[in-house]
């Protein structure tokens, strides 16, 4: 199985911009710049590579996740998870040293260390958490 996405680029780094579009068409000539990648903290100028790697792992994670719930018996009613890339801009150029994910689960029937022992597992185990393999990956899971 193979999933696409392209990348349009026009003009310099700072004064360019570009577009993402996949191949779902979720992402449609999504717009990506200079300024909503690397100064605009808010970031409300449009999307950028790590904010998609971040919306990758978080939801790749709670399928996962959900997956092992669901083997143990407990199936959840709800995992909301939120995972933050840091894309750290010190020593000469960006570089990605984590993501972390946030979890909040509603999962009736199960206790707090066998939750967080499944969660655990779909950290190590989801295929994107493996495929960040070169930087740290963590993660805070709790039940609501």
């Amino acid at each position: 199985m193979k999933r696409t996405a392209n990348a349009i680029w026009q003009g310099t780094l700072k004064e360019g911009n570009g577009t993402l579009t996949s191949q779902s068409g979720a992402l449609s000539s999504l717009p990506y710049s200079f300024k909503g990648r690397f100064v605009d903290e808010s970031g409300q100028s449009g999307t950028n590579p790590e904010e998609l790697i971040a919306a990758a792992h978080a939801g790749c994670f709670a399928m996962q996740l959900s997956a092992f719930l669901a083997e143990n018996g407990t199936p959840a009613t709800r995992l909301d998870s939120t995972a933050t890339i840091d894309l750290d801009m010190s020593g000469g150029g960006a570089t990605i040293k984590s993501s972390t994910i946030e979890l909040i689960g509603t999962v009736p029937g199960i206790d707090e260390a066998k939750f967080k022992e499944l969660a655990d597992k779909a950290k190590a185990g989801c295929p994107v958490s493996r495929a960040l393999g070169a930087i740290e990956v963590s993660l805070n899971a709790r039940l609501a």
